[in-house]
């Protein structure tokens, strides 16, 4: 959403994609979230929503938001689905700018909101959300990543020209977020009643130069059976926290290969995929990056350090021109390899315009895993889905139709959202 000209940095990040089983009946539906515009904020036009649909076992799927309670009438970004309260019913954690949103699944339909009584709102701008028990206690915490602390004042008032106003190779573009202030992260433990305490500083997460967040995700890079946590931040350095086992995480971005790509540089780091995509036991990741960067393929190599190897992989070259940002590692033809599967979009509307060899919208790319060697870019056969040129962000994986084979549902900005049902032989 936000403004068609895509002058502010708040209009270009877009949001993302759930899917889960949200009435236990044993298929996968959708959770949309949705962006909002200027004359919402100022009250002059109702504000957009998020949509949950139904999946209706037929190919075909049933709005229900209204009814569901799930309409977050924000600037919506992230979505994460956990159940926080054990109870065997998926909730979602819905992160904006502004107040976050915490839906409690109420087992008959719909939800409710209890982001205040669970002291989990945050406020100003959240971004990427993961849930995971991190001190083993059988209860799924959660963490929230800031992006920018944005005065929306500065994009109301006068035209908002200090925010719209930068450059890029020669070209004026809106500014961000290098030379806006971050938000910082927060950690919030699951204190198994219904409420949650923050415990960012504590844990040692809290991050305090208040990088760019984007991404987030718990996951146990080292096999010791405790989550750790990955943050992908966006033109400042990645975190990569090792879960102690106490309590607290020791900051190991840096000594992991992790903080920064190959060359030694951050970068503007949007999505992150985790998969084992080599059949070892360790778990790998893949980064989206911004236009004029190859995306990252870290490699794990054990007692928690990476390598960079996406030019190897051949990975490198032929990510250049996209910008990337929904990413994933799913076994698409059921080889039993993982293959990596990136949305792509620019934030820069008027880049048609340019000759920096990116455009405004961009085709999907879908990698085939060579047996843990290197991949292959499967081809975008005209009239599939890997041939449509989309303003992406967000992507969800997920077998939606219930045939054996994992489909992905795309958000979309400034368009309609996109489900690529999966037809490999």
């Amino acid at each position: 959403m936000g403004s068609p000209e895509k002058k502010y940095i708040l209009d270009t990040v877009g949001s993302g994609v759930a899917l889960l089983d949200y009435d236990n009946d044993g298929w996968l539906d959708i959770y949309l979230v949705n962006g909002s515009t200027d004359e919402a904020l100022l009250g002059k036009e109702p504000a957009p929503h998020a949509a949950l649909f139904h999946n209706n076992h037929d190919g075909t799927f049933t709005d229900v938001t209204a009814k569901a309670g799930v309409e977050n009438d924000r600037w919506g970004f992230g979505v994460a689905v956990g159940d926080y309260d054990n109870d065997g019913w998926p909730d979602l954690y819905v992160s904006n700018f502004g107040k976050n949103r915490l839906y409690h699944n109420n087992h008959d339909g719909t939800f409710t909101d209890v982001a205040e009584k669970a002291g989990v709102t945050v406020g100003n701008w959240s971004t990427g959300v993961t849930w995971g028990d991190y001190d083993g206690d059988g209860r799924l915490d959660l963490f929230v990543a800031g992006y920018v602390h944005y005065d929306i004042r500065d994009q109301l008032d006068a035209g908002g020209k200090a925010l719209s106003f930068c450059e890029f190779r020669g070209e004026k573009v809106m500014c961000g977020p290098r030379g806006l202030p971050g938000e910082r992260d927060h950690l919030f433990h699951n204190n198994g009643d219904g409420t949650f305490t923050d415990v960012s500083v504590k844990a040692g997460v809290s991050d305090p130069q208040a990088f760019y967040g984007l991404g987030a995700v718990f996951i146990d890079i080292n096999n010791d059976g405790r989550p750790d946590l990955l943050v992908a931040n966006d033109s400042t350095p990645n975190y990569l926290y090792l879960n102690k086992g106490d309590g607290t995480f020791e900051d190991i971005s840096y000594a992991s290969g992790y903080a920064l790509n190959k060359e030694g540089r951050e970068t503007a780091s949007m999505g992150i995929a985790v998969g084992d995509y080599r059949n070892n036991g360790l778990l790998d990741l893949y980064h989206t990056t911004f236009s004029d960067d190859y995306k990252p393929l870290y490699r794990n190599d054990g007692d928690a350090n990476f390598t960079d190897i996406s030019y190897e992989a051949n990975l490198g070259e032929i990510s250049i021109p996209f910008l990337g940002w929904g990413a994933a590692f799913f076994d698409y033809d059921n080889d039993g390899w993982k293959d990596p599967f990136v949305v792509n979009g620019h934030v820069y509307r008027g880049v048609d315009k340019t000759s920096w060899g990116t455009t405004w919208a961009q085709r999907p790319l879908l990698f085939h895993n060579l047996q843990g060697t290197k991949f292959d870019l499967v081809p975008a056969v005209e009239g599939t889905g890997l041939a449509e040129v989309m303003t992406s962000r967000g992507m969800a994986f997920g077998d939606i139709f219930n045939d054996g084979k994992i489909d992905a549902v795309i958000n979309n900005i400034d368009s309609v959202p996109a489900l690529m049902q999966n037809v490999a032989e």
